[in-house]
């Protein structure tokens, strides 16, 4: 499953192009109008899980799946393995490629695996990743330098087995990698306002404790996941929700497919 993400919208899981560099400056590209407007208002294209591309059959099984899992991806690992990644993988792309594909909401789940090395932080989704989190959001900067008017939303979120002291650490190579990119919390701004500033960074981070200490991090998004395979379906949950009160700031929105339950 891919996500639909937004500001309110997305996209489904990206599949491989001969282009794909057709979408990495969308944003500077877009109408002067829209420069102006807050970025929470404008549809931004994003992808659900976004470390997935990186899982493998050797990934091993988070610890919070339930004990009978863990139990048989250790009993029966050639069978169990490829069945958990079934559900796991949502993406195909990796990071480098879903920028320059479009994508400007990046869905960051972090973990410490129990008895890993105490400041290697990878990315979850029912199994761990191989690759490091400090080396994703280094590669994101890097992205980011060779695309100055391009701006990302960087949801943190879905944390496993992470003490206050891993947070800190987080918090400092997130404030580290990105800097000056990053935009503190605030009234959302618009692209003209983030390009006069040079920040393209809005961090969301899903722990409040670190957000009411960090004034550069954001609260975490909220999730409207329709669960829903029909198209009309989805639009009736999320005229649902709209008629409940549209939240101030930056809401993401989330499709299910039939061939993937999470």
């Amino acid at each position: 499953m891919g996500g639909q993400v937004s500001a309110s919208g997305g996209v489904q899981s990206l599949p491989r192009s001969t282009n794909m560099n057709a979408n990495a400056d969308w944003m500077s590209a877009l109408c002067p109008r829209l420069w102006d407007v807050p970025v929470h208002h404008l549809s931004i294209p994003g992808s659900h899980d976004t470390m997935t591309y990186c899982l493998n059959k050797k990934s091993p099984i988070s610890h919070s799946q339930s004990w009978l899992l863990q139990l048989l991806g250790k009993l029966l690992p050639c069978v169990t393995q490829p069945m958990v990644l079934k559900w796991s993988v949502t993406q195909g792309l990796d990071i480098t490629e879903q920028l320059d594909a479009g994508v400007r909401y990046l869905d960051l789940r972090i973990a410490h695996m129990p008895k890993g090395p105490d400041k290697n932080l990878h990315f979850v989704h029912s199994v761990y990743t191989t690759a490091l989190v400090e080396d994703t959001l280094t590669e994101i900067s890097e992205w980011l330098e060779s695309h100055p008017r391009e701006v990302v939303i960087l949801a943190c979120r879905n944390f496993e087995g992470m003490t206050d002291d891993l947070h800190e650490y987080l918090v400092a190579c997130i404030k580290n990698i990105f800097g000056d990119m990053l935009c503190p919390r605030g009234e959302v701004p618009t692209l003209r306002q983030l390009w006069t500033r040079g920040q393209q960074v809005i961090l969301s981070y899903e722990d409040e404790g670190s957000v009411n200490q960090h004034p550069e991090l954001w609260p975490g998004i909220p999730y409207w996941w329709g669960d829903q395979v029909k198209p009309e379906e989805l639009v009736r949950y999320l005229e649902r929700m709209k008629s409940d009160g549209r939240p101030g700031t930056f809401v993401m929105t989330l499709e299910a497919q039939p061939d993937n339950p999470g």
